[in-house]
């Protein structure tokens, strides 16, 4: 955009993912306007939810999250459709590695269903979602995630039913998989 000048860049930290302090200008009412915001740039992610319609059942993970836990969820556990970072790789490549090591399914077909901003006012990612059926010959392994990458994730195969009853308990409380799991609904698959 013309009316939008990056003026300085600071980077914050750059231990985990990069934390940026951008200084900007843009024009408002046709007045030159200076404001200062940080943004965290963690790169791009997909998430899926796996879904059997036969069966009436989805595939969602259960692991710790910290920043939950310092945020008032007691056990930091969280519930959530099968999610993780692109990698450099296309999202449609990147969902379909994240589900095998997440949940141990080798899918087939992959659908896109939208791409949103999760937390524009702070985070730059940019999720991609979709939905895939799985049956139980997609089961090539346990699934749980990778140990170098510290994970200790859960497999949970639930009847959409109880998945949807958790979401309206506030059991389920990942913005990600209600989306997922409203998709669904809203769409008649389940």
């Amino acid at each position: 955009m013309k009316n939008i000048e990056i003026v300085r860049t600071d980077v914050l930290s750059d231990n985990w993912y990069v934390l940026r302090k951008y200084t900007y200008r843009f024009q408002r009412n046709g007045e030159w306007v200076v404001q200062e915001r940080e943004a965290y740039d963690r790169g791009n992610g997909a998430a899926i939810l796996l879904y059997n319609r036969e069966q009436g059942t989805v595939v969602l993970t259960r692991q710790f999250r910290l920043p939950t836990y310092v945020n008032g969820n007691a056990t930091g556990m969280l519930i959530e459709a099968c999610a993780g970072l692109l990698d450099r790789d296309h999202p449609e490549v990147a969902i379909r590695r994240e589900t095998q090591e997440e949940t141990g399914y080798q899918l087939g077909e992959v659908e896109k269903v939208f791409e949103v901003y999760m937390s524009p006012g702070s985070v730059t990612e940019i999720l991609y979602f979709f939905i895939a059926e799985y049956t139980p010959l997609m089961k090539v392994e346990a699934g749980g995630g990778l140990e170098h990458e510290e994970e200790d994730i859960e497999v949970l195969e639930l009847p959409f039913v109880r998945a949807w009853e958790m979401m309206e308990k506030g059991e389920i409380r990942d913005g990600k998989t209600i989306l997922l799991l409203q998709h669904l609904r809203l769409k008649g698959i389940l």
